[in-house]
């Protein structure tokens, strides 16, 4: 028969889960419940109004006094939008540079923070702040140079400028190294020990245990080149190049002459994609992101 022996640590933490909670704490913790539920209801609200705005008329999305719910339901928008322009193929493009720009920064990414995480070499903290630097360069100080150097290597006008430029990311090194110098050496030490190369280390050992790190950046990269507006704008000229953000803006200037509640329609269906991502992976991403800062 085994005999549990109470030391005073967890005596002091089984009062603690035994202690009445009092009214003053039950209230604060309804008022925190309550501010969640307003800011959650805050965040949410936007987004409602969109989804029903998609289902309104075309005159009755801008109202004196607004409509939350529609007057008479429009579910031929969906319908419409799709048999009267091209989204289908601009859901396609975006599709392929989301995936392509986040398959490749997730393994570009995650190589390079093992060898600036794992690795010993000269210079190697000096490169690291160096190349982590370029975060707080605007973009626009380098687009130019990007697009001279991209039009004399004639990607111009091709899916591939936006690949190629985008496929490389400090912020990811940075995530993943952050991530990886929490996980023991003594599993990197006991796997060299056994034979495995540097390359199999990181395939077989660091990847598997930085799934919520790997899942952040992931839906860090996803959303950020789903919602790219400039980059598409300056290099793809052709519309059967153009992705969901460019092809919205032609609702308002040529297609559908300013019907806001397709707008609505064909934003909705941009968000939809984004939305489930985040929900199957924000278990992951709230995991990667407050963990990535620690060192085990």
């Amino acid at each position: 028969m085994t005999t549990l022996i109470e030391t005073p640590a967890t005596q002091t933490a089984s009062a603690a889960r035994e202690k009445p909670m009092t009214p003053g704490r039950r209230a604060a913790r309804a008022l925190g419940y309550a501010l969640l539920i307003v800011a959650a209801a805050g965040v949410l609200l936007p987004f409602f109004w969109m989804v029903m705005s998609s289902l309104k008329g075309p005159n009755d999305v801008f109202t004196i006094h607004i409509s939350w719910i529609p007057p008479s339901w429009h579910w031929g928008n969906y319908v419409k939008i799709w048999t009267g322009s091209d989204i289908g193929t601009w859901w396609k493009n975006t599709i392929v540079l989301s995936v392509a720009v986040t398959f490749l920064q997730v393994l570009t990414g995650s190589f390079a923070a093992y060898g600036f995480a794992r690795m010993r070499f000269p210079g190697r903290d000096v490169l690291f702040l160096t190349y982590i630097g370029t975060i707080a360069v605007p973009w626009q100080s380098y687009m130019i140079p990007q697009f001279i150097m991209m039009g004399k290597a004639h990607l111009t006008n091709t899916l591939w400028s936006i690949i190629l430029l985008q496929a490389f990311g400090a912020f990811g090194v940075f995530l993943m190294k952050q991530y990886f110098e929490s996980i023991p050496e003594e599993l990197s030490e006991a796997a060299r020990i056994d034979g495995l190369s540097e390359y199999g280390i990181w395939a077989r050992i660091m990847l598997p245990l930085s799934t919520p790190a790997i899942a952040s950046l992931t839906l860090l990269t996803f959303v950020n080149t789903w919602n790219d507006y400039m980059g598409p704008l300056i290099y793809l000229r052709d519309s059967k190049l153009w992705t969901l953000q460019l092809g919205l803006q032609t609702f308002i200037t040529t297609l559908f002459d300013a019907n806001y509640a397709l707008l609505f329609t064909g934003l909705t269906l941009s968000v939809v994609p984004v939305a489930v991502i985040f929900l199957l992976g924000q278990r992951y991403f709230v995991e990667g992101i407050a963990t990535s800062g620690l060192k085990g």
